[in-house]
């Protein structure tokens, strides 16, 4: 197999602006310092006001390397804010790195946050093609896939009616479906299945498992641990936007819960550690799930 993902000291800043706290300041204070604020924007208007902003560097990723080969099923964990999602958003090159580089080999299509990659103002129809269009395709290898999208997504009735009137369930949907129809080399997923229903999303589960038997890369964020272990060999483990592990998806995991001293984390349960309830209450688990 040869590497189709080769990330080196890859590094995503971003500059951030918090409100200076004047604790204590006098009526004349207020005045003057809002005065030298609008005098400042007059001057330079397209300057942050440093009179009443600090700014400071927010390292999203720092000195990430890694590599994914051909035909891969990945899993990236982490916590809310760890930088997975900017891990993801540079691979699809929706954003540069600030530092480092990546080098990706085949057609990528990715399914980030709702909203991503469609324009409100057109069909579900339009937005098909005009995805297809992105990933190079002609417009009759699109047709050839149309109806397949379609009877995935089962949107017959909503075909034709603009994105933007699409509820977020809606447009989940119609953006698995086309990401995954439309043959890409790598495919790219974030949590936003957990906006599907619990049938759909089982049904891109399997999707993903069909698209990587076929010989291409899924690579898949989310904070159900079980859909990452059924669906994934190999496992990226991001914290404060740097990689803590890599290996084996179920070694991964297990070391992830540990390192975050959980009893309940994000889709596992310990049930040997539930305590009693007291006064005849009782405890209801939703669902159990079987994993090994």
């Amino acid at each position: 197999m040869s590497a189709v993902i080769k990330a080196e000291n890859l590094g995503k800043k971003y500059i951030i602006g918090h409100q200076k706290q004047r604790g204590g300041a006098t009526l004349r204070d207020t005045i003057t310092h809002t005065a030298r604020g609008i005098w400042q924007r007059i001057r330079h208007p397209l300057s942050p006001n440093r009179e009443s902003i600090d700014l400071e560097e927010l390292w999203a990723l720092k000195d990430v390397n890694f590599e994914v080969q051909q035909g891969e099923r990945i899993g990236i964990i982490g916590a809310n804010g760890a930088g997975k999602s900017t891990l993801l958003k540079i691979l699809s090159r929706i954003t540069e790195p600030t530092t480092g580089k990546v080098r990706i080999k085949g057609r990528v299509s990715s399914l980030l946050e709702v909203g991503t990659g469609f324009h409100p103002e057109l069909t579900g129809r339009e937005n098909i093609f005009l995805n297809g269009a992105i990933l190079g395709m002609t417009r009759q290898e699109v047709k050839r896939k149309f109806d397949e999208i379609i009877a995935f997504a089962e949107l017959e009735k909503f075909l034709d009616t603009p994105v933007k009137r699409y509820s977020s369930g809606m447009y989940v949907r119609l953006a698995f479906a086309v990401a995954a129809h439309l043959e890409p080399e790598i495919l790219i997923v974030d949590e936003v299945l957990a906006v599907g229903d619990v049938a759909f999303q089982k049904k891109c589960l399997g999707k993903m498992q069909e698209v990587a038997g076929e010989g291409r890369t899924v690579l898949f964020v989310s904070h159900n641990m079980a859909a990452i272990q059924n669906l994934t060999s190999r496992a990226i483990c991001i914290d404060k936007g740097h990689v803590v592990d890599i290996g084996r998806t179920e070694g991964v995991i297990s070391r992830y819960l540990k390192l975050f001293d959980t009893d309940v984390a994000e889709g596992f349960v310990d049930l040997t550690k539930l305590q009693p309830v007291k006064q005849g209450g009782t405890q209801i688990l939703r669902s159990l799930e079987l994993i090994s």
